[in-house]
This record gives C-alpha cells, structure tokens and sequence, in this order.
C-alpha cells in the first residue's frame, strides 16, 4: 500500500493543513523520537501471542515479526514518516503491508485498538525513564550522605524564618535533606505500580470476542500485572498524574535544598562556595560569581509545577474513555522527567566539588545569638528557675548586647546578673566557665545527642539508617529494572525462534 493510496477510512478528505502543521508532525515527530521502539515492542508481543492462540498462523506470525524487526534494528526508522498517514501507528503499519502486503500484514492489528496500543506504548515509555531518574536520585542520596559523613563537625547556626536559631551541624543539616529524598523515593515507589501494568487486550474500550491472552503481552512487556478492566486500560490519566505528583514533590524539595544553599552561597554568609565549573561570571562586574546551577534548578522547578497543574486541568475536562486529549498530559509527562533529570544531574554537579567553610559557620554560630537558648537552659539547670523566667532574663540580656553592639560571646555574669536583680532581685549561680561552655556552640550541638539531634555520634547513626534506606531503594530498583531486562530478552528470542522457525 503506497502512500497515495492510504485510506482514512470513511473520510473522504485529507487531513487539513492546519490539522497536519499543528498537531501531526508535532505527534510524529515526538512519537518518533520517545515511542518508536516501544510500538514495535508492543507489536512483537501481541503478534506473538495471537499466534500462540490460533489466532493467525505461525506463517503469517514470522512474516510480520521479520518486517518488525527489520524496523527495530534501524534504531530509528530509515523509512518515509508521512504526515497524511496521521499518526506513527498508521506509518508503522503502512511499511509492513508495504513489505507482505495487507492480507499478511494486516493481520497484525486483529484484537487491537489504537487506544490499547497508544496507552501501553506510553507507559513503556515512562517507565524506561522511571529507571533513569530513580538512579539520579539514589545517587545524589549517596553524594549528600558522603559530605554528611566528612561534616559531622561543621558547626553552623540553624535557621527559623531566616533568623538564627540553634547551633547544628552541616551534617545535621544533610541527614534532613536526604530524609526526604527517602520519602521522596518512596513515592516513586509506589508511582510505578501504577506505571508498570499493561493496557494492551482493552482495544477501543470494550474488550475483544477473540481468545487473547492478556497476560502474555503483559509478562512480555516486563509489566506486573493486565490493567483489569478493559475500559480503564484506555482510560486512566493517574498513572501519569502521580509520577508528574512525585515528581513535582521531590523537585520541590530539592529547590527548598537549593534556596539554602543561595543564601549560604553568598558572601554575606559565606558557609559554602560553590565550585568556578558550576559557576558564571557577570558581564560587567568582575568580582561576580553567579550560582548558575542553583538558580537553574530553582526555574526548572516551577515549569514543572506548571506542567503538573497543566496535566491536572487537562485531566479533568476528559470522559472517562480515550480521546486525544491525552496527548497534551503525555507532553506534560516526558516535559516533567526531562526536567527532573535535568535538575537531578545538576544538583549532582552542584554538590561534587562544593566546599563547606566551617570555619566560617562556625564563627558566625559564636557571636549571632543562635547559642542564647542553650543559656537559659543553663539558668533553669544552675538556678533552678523556670524555663519561662529564663527566657525573660536571657532576651533582656541580648536586647542589651544589640544595643551595645556586643556579639553573643561577649556576654558575662555581670550583664546577666543585672537582668535577674532587675526581674527577679537575685543572681546567678553560674561562673565565668559555666557560662561560656553554655555559649560555646560546638559544646551546644555536640552535647545534643537526643534521637534526631545534632551529636555527631547521634548524626552517624542516622546517617547509618539513611544508607541502609538506600541501600534497601537501589535493590528494589535494580530488582525492577532486572524484571524488565528479563522480559525483554525473551520477547526478543521468542522473535527470533518465530522467525527462524
């Protein structure tokens, strides 16, 4: 069948210009691009299984398996993709019959919609980019865990509302971030159970009259699992919805990650300096160094939370059955992960050859009152008083250092003691010594050593639990990945045997 002679069925017309400028050489170029293997993969299985049920014969089975394979090992197909054949389906299947003619090749799509064959070749193709993103992530995780193990002693100032707040470590800090990475990984999880189950056997909507075996397809494919009802095979928009959630999720934590490190990036703060190859210069100033890869990720993050909400509205609008609107969310989907593994890669990039100033931290920790709350815990412990009074005491003394420009390692007894006559007519018990351990931030963090808190033997052992975490996420993903490489490589000697037969 020549390309002048393609039929569209009961329409008479063309496509119109409009139709083939804007929405079929977008769709084909983007199907030929992220989709073409996966639809000849999804036609070697379903041609395979129809000729495991009698459904065509063993003749007409090796006939379209060799012309599908011969499209396969192009890699990319050397062959017209015409336009006015509408979709890549209709491209695909016009060589064939091109090669064995339509009584032989139109055979191949006997119990098959587009629909069924649209939806599973998309969930292939999310799922080859699933792996790629699960272990950018399990790698960054590891990245951040090795600068936690090496940092355990970088004292630094915590922060609340931008202020400080408590004295913590850097490690401290990074056992936090990779916690929700963990959670983050967790919901990808649980994304690709939802991913990986094959829709092909559910046709335009409405099953099949002929024998199939829906599990075959399935198991050939590397999915778990048949989608089990025929009508949410072509239906269903969450698979795609909450991988783009996951995502959306994570990249959001990680611009939160980002947004820390801006700050501590500049010289004001000067805890970090990021590495000249990260890095850009400005045009005009010379003393700039511009945190291109942060600020990068930070943009990146918010065209996805874009295509989310874009995915979401386009979702909303569709009947529950199979429409076109499907292919704006798909470009929503493959826009999500090409980001996400943009971001993921510079993050990774980011962290490589960043340098933790902790002498810097840690002079900052001494004199920016982040150590006061430790002494009014040293009043309540020395003086017996409540927290409350202490708190009271201890504001009033750093009201007056401020006012005298006095940094926090320059209080005294005698500062102190003024406010406790002044509130409550007594003074401390505390000596010189006693005071300063309760101001000196290393002692503060390292003296936290509660479940959670900043100590560094406390901060190893959540740093222990984070790798065995990761650990436990990079088997299930290589066990995932393993599955769907197995499967593969059956699908392609049961092609082989057919064809040799």
């Amino acid at each position: 069948m020549t390309q002048d002679k393609f039929q569209r069925g009961r329409l008479k017309k063309k496509p119109a210009q409009a139709v083939i400028e804007f929405l079929t050489i977008p769709g084909l170029k983007w199907a030929v691009e992220r989709l073409y293997q996966e639809f000849l993969d999804c036609n070697k299985a379903h041609v395979l299984m129809l000729a495991k049920r009698s459904i065509i014969t063993r003749e007409v089975c090796r006939a379209i398996l060799q012309v599908n394979d011969e499209m396969a090992k192009m890699g990319k197909p050397t062959f017209e993709i015409s336009p006015e054949k509408e979709e890549i389906y209709f491209n695909l299947e016009s060589y064939l019959i091109d090669k064995v003619g339509i009584e032989i090749g139109g055979q191949q799509h006997t119990a098959r919609s587009r629909n069924d064959l649209y939806t599973a070749t998309w969930r292939l193709g999310i799922r080859k980019y699933y792996f790629q993103i699960c272990k950018l992530v399990n790698e960054l995780r590891k990245q951040i865990l090795c600068i936690a193990e090496g940092t355990t002693d970088a004292v630094m100032a915590g922060h609340t509302h931008l202020q400080p707040s408590e004295p913590i470590t850097f490690a401290h800090y990074l056992c936090a971030i990779s916690s929700f990475l963990s959670r983050d990984f967790h919901r990808l999880k649980g994304a690709y159970e939802t991913i990986n189950e094959c829709s092909l056997g559910g046709t335009s909507m409405g099953s099949t009259t002929f024998p199939i075996d829906r599990e075959m397809t399935s198991e050939l494919l590397g999915f778990d699992h048949p989608v089990l009802n025929s009508l949410d095979c072509v239906s269903t928009t969450d698979f795609m919805l909450e991988f783009m959630s996951a995502l959306a999720i994570m990249n959001n934590n990680l611009c939160r990650f980002c947004n820390d490190l801006y700050v501590w990036n500049s010289p004001d703060f000067g805890y970090i300096e990021l590495d000249d190859s990260v890095t850009c210069v400005s045009s005009i100033m010379p003393q700039k160094k511009n945190p291109l890869t942060l600020e990068g990720i930070k943009g990146k993050t918010g065209t996805i939370n874009g295509d989310l909400m874009a995915g979401m509205s386009s979702a909303r609008t569709m009947y529950y059955t199979f429409s076109m609107d499907f292919s704006e969310i798909l470009g929503n989907v493959f826009n999500c992960i090409d980001e996400s593994i943009a971001i993921l890669s510079l993050m990774i990039a980011t962290l490589k050859d960043i340098k933790v100033r902790k002498e810097r931290m840690l002079h900052n920790a001494e004199g920016n009152y982040c150590t006061v709350t430790e002494l009014a815990n040293a009043l309540v412990r020395h003086d017996g008083i409540s927290f409350r009074a202490a708190h009271r005491i201890v504001a009033k003394v750093v009201g007056h250092m401020l006012d005298k420009g006095l940094k926090a390692n320059e209080i005294d007894t005698v500062v102190i003691n003024l406010y406790f006559q002044e509130l409550f007519n007594r003074s401390t018990s505390m000596t010189e010594e006693d005071l300063q351990g309760a101001l000196d931030p290393r002692k503060n963090s390292y003296s936290k050593k509660t479940l959670g808190g900043p100590a560094p033997e406390e901060t190893m052992n959540q740093i222990a639990v984070l790798r065995g975490l990761l650990n436990e996420d990079i088997v299930v993903t290589e066990s995932r990945e393993n599955k769907v490489k197995e499967a593969k490589e059956r699908l392609e000697s049961l092609v082989q045997e057919a064809i040799s037969a």
